[in-house]
């Protein structure tokens, strides 16, 4: 039971440490938005994850900068370090996404993407305090037991699932990337922009294998509890499984 259970809060605990550096990181997605106008043609790349990002010009024809300043940023008080340590590697070209995002329906989804992967690494966390405190207790017949272990381990998988559909979604169906171009070139509108290409970089995968750890919980409680309900059965006394002929007999 010991050993199971440590398995399982091994498990949970990875999980935890993997949506922290997810929720921080900054290279979620890194979009390639084609740009061409009158006097130059080019891309400009963008990258950004929930909460910072930066941005790259290459022009193969025209005169631009290969390096662009979010213009919402600003440096946080006191020299702090931004999530993902942009400000520390890069602090002339980083900045809050959500500050560059004017429009209320993708500003929103993001809002609740960070907000559903906080909840995750909640449950993440709950999860395996729930585990431990089972490896060295048995609270079996209570919410402490493997109901709770069960119970936090889908949600913190369910809600990593959600964060990856509504950022996906967000990106693809809100133009997130292109509405971030606009914000940052406002010489580069919509009018000028002949395609754009996303892919998706390992913080955002990172979260399939957060959904696998809490899946992984789940199923090291449920080999404990099949084990133990054998190991009962196997307990009980001879008559119990004796037909009944030989009984009355």
């Amino acid at each position: 039971k010991t050993l199971m259970f440590l398995a399982g809060f091994s498990l949970s605990l990875a999980s935890l440490v993997l949506t922290c550096y997810a929720l921080g990181a900054q290279g979620w997605v890194r979009s390639a938005v084609a740009v061409s106008d009158y006097s130059s043609n080019g891309s400009v790349i963008v990258t950004y994850g929930l909460f910072v990002g930066h941005s790259d010009q290459q022009l193969s024809q025209g005169i631009g900068e290969n390096e662009k300043s979010f213009k919402a940023g600003r440096r946080p008080a006191g020299g702090g370090v931004a999530w993902g340590g942009c400000w520390a590697s890069r602090p002339d070209r980083c900045a809050p996404v959500l500050d560059e995002l004017r429009a209320a329906l993708p500003k929103t989804l993001h809002s609740v993407a960070i907000v559903t992967l906080v909840l995750s690494l909640c449950s993440s966390l709950l999860g395996a305090s729930f585990t431990f405190y089972n490896s060295v207790s048995n609270p079996y017949q209570t919410f402490l037991g493997p109901v709770g272990v069960y119970t936090w381990s889908a949600l913190g998988a369910f809600l990593a699932l959600v964060t990856m559909v509504l950022c996906a979604a967000n990106i693809q169906a809100n133009k997130v990337s292109e509405t971030l171009v606009e914000a940052l070139y406002s010489f580069y509108p919509a009018s000028t922009h002949r395609g754009t290409s996303h892919s998706y970089g390992a913080p955002f995968w990172l979260l399939l294998l957060v959904i696998c750890l809490d899946t992984g919980t789940a199923v090291v409680v449920v080999f404990y509890q099949r084990a133990r309900r054998q190991r009962k059965q196997e307990q009980r006394k001879p008559v119990e499984h004796a037909p009944r002929d030989g009984i009355l007999f």
